[in-house]
């Protein structure tokens, strides 16, 4: 808690047994579909893969969130593990068993955790209808409250700009049933980014920083106007033009597109939330994740968000219980089954 206000953060990624990796490496050595071994959160008895294994992984989860001051956090999959360059028989599946894995820990912990659907997406469909049986199963049997949406899933830019029609069907859903998008990059393919360690980073950069251009020169707001959407690290890149300048977007875009606090410079994140102003900031922190290196002027990890904010003399304390809470809960309804 922050003075006494739950924390709410809006970026945060699944915790599950090292087992699941076993059923992947199968999975894709044989080059043979196996469907999820936990599909619909049931319980098996295989050494790895039990309740209790996941209820331990999700423990340390939740340990690492009390450190930091965070009551509640959705969850969706581990960007850089999505691996949606797989061979197109087997991502289905592998999608099915991360969502069944985010079930079973949204299940261990209910008050700490709210589930976002991993997209069974291929790139090269005509659109979105194909993914939407997983939606809907995730929606209306494990009650998930958001979407995670890749705006690269192959790694090699093939996918169609989140502006464009392939879109569509995803956006119609989501609107009608109030479930906000959240926007995250997952790898990058690029041979160039091979020198740089973590190199899936640079495609969280750029993608995301071109997923804010493309929704705000594009007019899906306008077909979809309910629609709410948050793009994880601040959006990617900030903006190096004043906002009157024609390269950037000129719609008003303050009741749709939302940026998370998601960045482990203190410096970046005070110019994100200047740029984007405090009412289009989200809190976010993907804890446990990339933020685990620590700050040496503090002494302790990057992904302490809540004291950054804290910190910043340029926020009001109304500022921080907007960013923390007010806002998150607004953009996500979800949050309200747990107040």
């Amino acid at each position: 808690m922050y003075k006494g206000t739950k924390v709410l953060d809006v970026h945060g990624h699944v915790t599950a047994p090292n087992s699941g990796g076993n059923y992947l490496q199968l999975m894709m050595a044989s080059n043979t579909a196996q469907p999820s071994p936990i599909y619909g959160g049931k319980s098996i008895d295989r050494p790895g893969m039990t309740d209790e294994d996941y209820k331990r992984s999700a423990k340390t989860h939740v340990d690492y969130m009390d450190e930091r001051s965070i009551d509640v956090q959705i969850i969706g999959p581990r960007p850089f593990q999505l691996l949606g360059w797989m061979e197109d028989h087997l991502f289905p599946h592998w999608v099915n068993y991360i969502n069944d894995a985010i079930f079973k820990q949204c299940q261990a912990f209910p008050d700490r955790f709210l589930g976002a659907t991993t997209l069974p997406q291929n790139a090269h469909k005509e659109d979105l209808k194909h993914v939407m049986p997983e939606v809907e199963r995730c929606h209306k049997e494990y009650n998930f409250v958001a979407v995670y949406a890749s705006p690269d899933v192959t790694g090699r830019r093939d996918t169609p700009g989140m502006h464009e029609p392939y879109w569509f069907p995803l956006y119609e859903y989501c609107e009608r049933n109030n479930l906000p998008i959240i926007v995250h990059g997952t790898n990058a393919l690029d041979k160039r980014y091979r020198v740089v360690p973590h190199n899936y980073q640079l495609g969280f950069y750029t993608e995301q920083y071109l997923t804010t251009q493309f929704l705000g020169h594009g007019n899906p707001f306008q077909k979809f106007p309910g629609l709410k959407i948050v793009v994880c690290h601040c959006g990617g890149g900030l903006d190096r033009f004043l906002p009157s300048d024609g390269h950037l977007p000129q719609a008003d875009l303050t009741k749709n597109l939302f940026f998370d606090t998601c960045a482990y410079n203190p410096i970046f994140l005070e110019a994100a939330i200047k740029q984007r102003g405090v009412n289009r900031m989200l809190f976010g922190t993907e804890a446990p994740g990339s933020g685990r290196h620590v700050n040496p002027e503090t002494g302790k990890s990057g992904d302490h968000i809540v004291e950054v904010l804290d910190g910043f003399s340029f926020l009001t304390d109304n500022d921080r219980k907007a960013i923390m809470h007010d806002q998150p809960l607004a953009f996500c309804k979800g949050f309200d089954k747990l107040k």
